[in-house]
């Protein structure tokens, strides 16, 4: 989908369709970005999810969550206490 858009005093309307399209709530942060000629907007939502999806590329597959093994120590920790 391609719109054409005015800009006024620095400031322009992101669409409906397209914030629909993104899932983009008010209040929700922006990124902006150049790349070339072309100015990229994305959430910061969908920034986190990308680098989440990064960083699990690295985890060997089947190993269990860093996060869950820690929780796990913390509850054996608690119990013994």
């Amino acid at each position: 989908m391609n719109l054409i858009s005015n800009l006024s005093h620095g400031r322009t309307v992101i669409p409906a369709g397209f914030r629909q399209q993104l899932g983009i709530q008010d209040g929700d942060q922006l990124v902006w970005s150049v790349q070339g000629d072309a100015l990229l907007v994305t959430t910061r939502r969908a920034q986190l999810r990308k680098a989440q999806a990064l960083f699990q590329s690295f985890a060997p597959q089947g190993s269990p969550s860093v996060a869950d093994e820690l929780i796990a120590e913390r509850r054996r920790v608690a119990d013994s206490e």
